[in-house]
């Protein structure tokens, strides 16, 4: 157990069971928290995330500050043996404040195809990232908080702020974003070559010209993505530097949601000590990707155990009942939310935790699910069962730390996703980025094997297997790692709209897949965009490949291709190119390299590879 001993999030030797705990919601109505404390042990709750969005009840008026509920709460802590997770509350700015400095709202982000404007006070994450008043705000309210509970013995980990969102278009962000681009680019000689600029007579004269985003230019589009992500990251680092100075062995953590675009969390985790993540799988839904609920979430839980090299996360949200936000918000099943959470757990969560633990009277989210429900009593089948998971995961707190080790790696590139969105065409049916990564990770899950997910510049290293679906954006170097691995006896497997662009959405000229070209031993000629419901088929030629025989049928993406020093594998059945190599394998060194060149419209293609 030593190395489970050096890989766990926290001082605690347990498995975390709580959630989001947010008592200044009720300190006006007595005996309300000394109920939910005796409501915790017939629980098992062993853990509180508390102060997530408590700014106005901590700073009520500006520079009077009130910490008593929060005093309360972490002696409560201490004398019943339960962990805190402290958040700093800049998720939700009190009303005062956006009264008094108006500059510190947010303006509508970039692409919203709307007007600048400033954001009237709603809603939450209605800050701007770069305004030196919020900052140095933040920075207040999180000093205090470090200096009267960074000794606390209750203390487990800092929850920084809350679902970090990205974007803000006000004046300070576009001078802090040409700051950046000046920055990276050095000269507007360089910025116009790398951006393609001649086209539609863009061509910049002046820095002061860069203003909103151009959607006609993806590159432009993508470097805002990129400064919008770092700046918010950058505020983050702003945030969490009082809490380093003073307490520099309390961990800090800022939770994460599923995939989300506007982030990109490969940057994010190196900044982190511990990821955590809110997971909210509608195993109701009826829609066609009802089939993928489970694999999905699976798939998601993998990537952020990835984003810290195999070292657990934490489940930070998830529900024990319904959401309030869904198109349908349906009960879970019983056994269900055992079920996902055990999920969690297995793909290297230590631990479950709720939104939330006592469900409010008011508010948006007032039919949110929550382990205390309005009735307010333990008599209910949603207590019962998060009862229930908790005595389940008190038998597995000796596995907290554990890591899962993989050999198969698939990309999952940010910042590839960005410039094959940002791409004008080729076609909506192809950029599905998240299916196309499930159809290649659900393979894998069905046959319980262990899958880490990739950046575009990460060691590929000890992986027998790594997987590029659509990966649009090659970075520098890795055409390198690719052939290194193959060489040295792995297989990679490689899939249509891989290698097409540099880090600058300039496309690769020479020949696609660009760099990828030797080692897959292929050349693109065409691609072929047919429409939805639209079909072709794929016909394995070479029996000499164990398992992999018969047809299989193709949907929105037919590559057409020329095979160089690969073999045909498999060919196309229908339309002009009926007899083309549709599925290749290159022999390289000691390994190998395929190329599927169309998509399987149900999967059974990857299954059988």
């Amino acid at each position: 157990m030593a190395e489970a001993e050096n890989n766990r999030i926290s001082k605690f030797p347990f498995m975390f069971h709580g959630g989001d705990y947010n008592p200044d919601q009720w300190t006006h109505i007595p005996g309300t928290v000394d109920e939910d404390f005796r409501l915790f042990e017939l629980a098992n709750i062993n853990e509180l995330s508390v102060g997530i969005f408590a700014w106005s009840a901590l700073e009520p008026e500006e520079d009077k500050f009130d910490f008593s509920y929060l005093d309360d709460i972490m002696e409560r802590a201490e004398k019943t043996g339960k962990a805190i997770i402290l958040a700093t509350p800049s998720g939700a700015k009190p009303n005062w404040m956006a009264e008094k400095y108006p500059e510190i709202r947010r303006m509508r982000s970039p692409g919203q195809g709307l007007a600048p404007m400033r954001d009237e006070q709603q809603l939450r994450h209605n800050h701007c990232p770069t305004s030196p008043v919020y900052r140095e705000k933040c920075r207040i309210i999180n000093t205090k908080l470090a200096e009267r509970y960074g000794k606390h013995p209750s203390l487990a980990m800092w929850h920084v702020s809350n679902e970090y969102n990205a974007g803000c278009d006000c004046d300070l962000c576009r001078e802090a974003f040409r700051e950046w681009l000046q920055k990276k680019y050095g000269s507007l000689q360089a910025l116009n070559e790398a951006w393609w600029t001649g086209f539609w007579s863009h061509r910049y004269s002046s820095w002061s010209q860069i203003m909103a985003v151009d959607p006609s230019i993806p590159a432009m589009v993508v470097d805002r993505h990129r400064f919008d992500s770092g700046q918010m990251l950058n505020f983050f680092l702003a945030e969490a530097e009082p809490l380093k100075e003073i307490t520099p062995d309390i961990p800090l953590t800022a939770n994460m949601m599923e995939a989300f675009e506007p982030l990109d969390y490969w940057s994010w985790a190196r900044e982190l000590d511990v990821v955590s993540w809110d997971a909210y799988p509608p195993y109701h839904d009826r829609s066609d990707t009802a089939t993928y609920m489970a694999p999905r979430f699976s798939m998601f839980h993998d990537l952020k155990r990835s984003l810290k090299n195999g070292k657990p996360f934490l489940l930070m949200e998830s529900s024990p009942g319904p959401t309030n936000w869904m198109e349908i918000n349906r009960l879970l099943r019983p056994g269900q939310h055992r079920l996902k959470s055990l999920q969690a757990v297995a793909h290297g969560s230590d631990g479950v935790c709720y939104f939330q633990i006592r469900k409010g009277r008011g508010g948006s989210e007032k039919f949110h699910g929550a382990v205390i429900d309005h009735i307010g009593n333990e008599d209910n089948r949603m207590f019962r069962e998060v009862s229930e998971l908790g005595a389940d995961l008190k038998k597995l707190d000796a596995i907290t730390g554990a890591k899962t080790p993989a050999k198969v790696g698939i990309i999952y590139d940010w910042e590839s996703r960005w410039m094959l969105d940002a791409s004008n065409g080729p076609s909506k049916f192809s950029k599905d980025h998240d299916r196309a990564m499930l159809a290649h990770y659900t393979p894998f899950w069905k046959m319980g094997i262990p899958v880490d997910f990739l950046n575009g510049d990460s060691d590929l290293d000890g992986y027998s297997i790594v997987i590029a679906p659509q990966l649009y954006m090659l970075r520098e170097g890795f055409a390198e790692r690719v052939e290194k691995l193959v060489n040295d006896g792995g297989k990679f497997i490689a899939t249509y709209l891989t290698g097409i662009a540099n880090e600058t959405d300039l496309v690769f000229s020479g020949g696609l897949p660009g760099p990828l070209r030797k080692v897959l031993g292929i050349l693109s000629e065409e691609i072929d965009y047919i429409y939805e419901d639209e079909r072709n088929s794929l016909k394995i030629t070479d029996n000499a490949v164990k398992g992999l025989e018969g047809s299989f049928t193709l949907a929105n993406v037919c590559d057409v291709i020329r095979t160089e020093t690969a073999e045909t594998i498999g060919v196309y059945t229908k339309d002009f190119y009926a007899g083309h190599p549709a599925l290749t394998r290159n022999r390289f060194g000691k390994g190998e390299a395929w190329y599927i060149a169309a998509a399987s419209a149900d999967g059974t293609l990857l299954d059988s590879l």
